[in-house]
């Protein structure tokens, strides 16, 4: 026998488990609508692949997880596709979540699946992505994605797997029945778990009130190094931690998990669904649940299809409406008042108590704590409740999290003992979830100042990178009109351009420019009357202009040649620009010869053509 250790404080509360042991596991048979919540465990929701009106086979996959962790959700049955909506789902706040409801056409009709004869022969990521697109996902707490569970980092070894079969919540006895009626497959599944994970050890850990559950395991694991560990009675020796504690004497760190002390503990409905899902190639689409309560006739455990309406289970378990006084889903320690009855059940869901006013009375009223310290004294996490409950109700969330708020696994065996009827654990609730939506914000805010001084430095980075661009663009401009400028210059003064395309350039330029200046000018500064003789002045300029117009013409026509020698396509346009600079110093000549004979000068000499 393996040695076994204990945990830290821990309670007995009256079990009330041999109300629904009492009849073997039943089959809920199919409701006239299931209603498939796209959220059913811890990541991200998932997408339906599937709309309105569309019919679906038994088994297909109708949601999906297309990023981030997640599982999809599969058809229950075969049938139509009656809605995509807002739908009442298990909470506690008795929120709306989006969901798919399926109505049922009766003839339970299964689509394409294909079991494994010998997991073996396929590679460990084959078979984790089977486990994955089965949609299964830890049947006894949050709903972790088992796929994910099962790839530990690679520097963690898994040396221990244990299968938790402690079911130690009062009334739930989903598990107990499993082991009971399923043993054969609870260890196939185990043993593909096994297979992936390669650890040293397996063993499965059931409290010594299931005396029934022990020998069917037992009979199942003869011939197999798996191990069956009776644990004692107590709550909650069922809670991962707690159990790991026991079976091992490890603990887990604070803020951490199995993984990093080498152990992973899986449920056995889990392992059942791992099974199902390998060697029979079916999702997990049904599961077994607990209904049970002294408002029902016929208490027991049921297969369930996933999304059955509570409604409809009670009224298979034989409700007395007139006895309900209370709808509780879960255990008494850590479930919660249902305010509705068509919840439907998600693959997380394990048990509804439909407890009469005697059975499940409300609680009294909440009286000012008299610092007994019970509440420490029960607390499996050893964990300080009292100052905890303090600090949460004074929102003074910081204090609280550095007392390891987070290690509070909600088992609530503190509200249990407590003699003034504080509700302590709904006082921690809201803590995390205050300090979880402070943390979001935060991470919210974070990212939208980073990202607004990205862009701001972007924005500046850019900015400079224009302005240096037009700086260097303006010099490189100023720096060849300058040039230009020097070279025109150099020309007019020397007289010769034939052989310098720039300065032919400039001086078209220049010559472009005094005409453009030319045609600007009133006509009085040109035009004198007979009586009034152009004096001395205006004759030398327009003696200046006609020597310019020649040297451009001679420039021009130089260019011409050239341009006749080398590049036949230019003709045309220097032989229209000679002939228009030719019209140009026709003009300025009749000018000249005008001015001069209206001053007695002499005509300006003829052009050589």
């Amino acid at each position: 026998m393996s040695q076994l250790w204990d945990f830290a404080g821990g309670v007995h509360p009256a079990e009330h488990k041999h109300q629904s042991t009492s009849r073997p596991i039943r089959a809920a048979g199919i409701p006239e609508r299931l209603i498939l919540p796209l959220q059913q465990h811890i990541g991200e929701p998932a997408e339906a692949i599937v709309r309105v009106g569309d019919r679906v086979l038994k088994g297909q996959k109708i949601a999906e997880v297309k990023t981030g962790m997640g599982v999809p959700v599969h058809a229950p049955t075969s049938g139509i596709i009656d809605a995509i909506e807002l739908l009442p789902v298990p909470h506690p706040s008795g929120m709306a979540d989006w969901c798919i409801v399926l109505k049922p056409d009766g003839e339970d009709q299964w689509g394409e699946h294909q079991p494994v004869s010998d997991y073996h022969k396929l590679e460990r990521e084959q078979v984790l992505d089977m486990i994955r697109e089965a949609g299964i996902a830890g049947l006894g707490g949050a709903g972790f994605p088992t796929d994910i569970k099962l790839r530990p980092p690679r520097d963690r070894k898994v040396e221990t797997l244990i299968l938790n079969g402690a079911e130690c919540e009062p009334y739930i006895t989903a598990d107990d029945m499993t082991m009971r009626e399923h043993a054969a497959e609870v260890v196939a599944g185990m043993k593909v778990m096994a297979w992936i994970l390669r650890p040293s050890r397996c063993v499965i850990g059931i409290e010594d009130n299931k005396p029934q559950a022990i020998t069917a395991m037992r009979d199942a694991v003869q011939g197999t190094q798996i191990e069956i560990a009776v644990v004692p009675t107590k709550y909650p020796s069922g809670g991962e931690k707690q159990l790991i504690r026991i079976l091992t004497g490890l603990e887990v760190p604070s803020g951490g998990i199995p993984a990093d002390i080498g152990v992973m503990c899986q449920n056995v409905g889990t392992a059942m669904a791992v099974s199902r899902a390998i060697f029979e190639g079916k999702p997990l689409i049904s599961r077994v649940f607990t209904i049970t309560g002294e408002a029902v006739r016929q208490p027991g455990n049921f297969e369930v299809l996933i999304g059955s309406p509570i409604s409809d289970l009670l009224v298979e378990a034989g409700l007395q409406a007139d006895q309900l006084n209370r709808l509780v889903l879960g255990g008494p320690m850590m479930g919660y008042t249902l305010t509705t009855d068509t919840v439907p059940v998600v693959k997380t869901s394990n048990c509804v108590i439909a407890a009469t006013a005697a059975e499940l009375p409300p609680p009294p009223p909440e009286q000012p704590c008299i610092r007994c310290g019970q509440c420490a004294e029960v607390c499996p996490m050893e964990l300080l409740p009292q100052q905890l409950f303090w600090y949460s109700k004074a929102t003074e969330f910081e204090k609280a999290e550095h007392l390891n708020l987070f290690d509070c696994i909600e088992c609530g065996a503190c509200s249990f003992v407590c003699p003034s009827s504080i509700p302590l654990v709904q006082y921690y609730r809201f803590a995390k979830d205050e300090v979880r939506t402070q943390r979001a914000e935060q991470l919210k805010s974070d990212r939208a100042r980073e990202r607004f001084e990205a862009r701001q430095a972007r924005l500046e980075r850019e900015q400079q990178e224009k302005e240096l661009r037009r700086k260097e663009r303006a010099k490189a401009a100023a720096v060849a009109q300058a040039q230009k400028q020097i070279e025109a210059e150099q020309t007019v003064a020397q007289g010769d351009a034939a052989d310098n395309r720039d300065a032919k350039a400039a001086l078209v330029q220049q010559a472009l420019e005094r005409k453009k200046a030319k045609t600007a000018a009133p006509p009085e500064a040109i035009q004198q009357t007979p009586s009034q003789p152009a004096n001395k002045t205006d004759i030398d300029a327009l003696e200046k202009q006609l020597m310019q117009a020649e040297a451009k013409l001679n420039t021009m026509q130089g260019m011409l040649d050239e341009a006749k020698a080398q590049q036949a396509d230019n003709v045309d346009k220097l032989e229209r620009a000679v002939a228009k600079n030719h019209d140009r110093v026709e003009r300025a000549r009749e000018a000249l010869t005008d001015a001069q004979k209206r001053a007695g000068a002499e005509p300006a000499p003829q052009l050589s053509e």
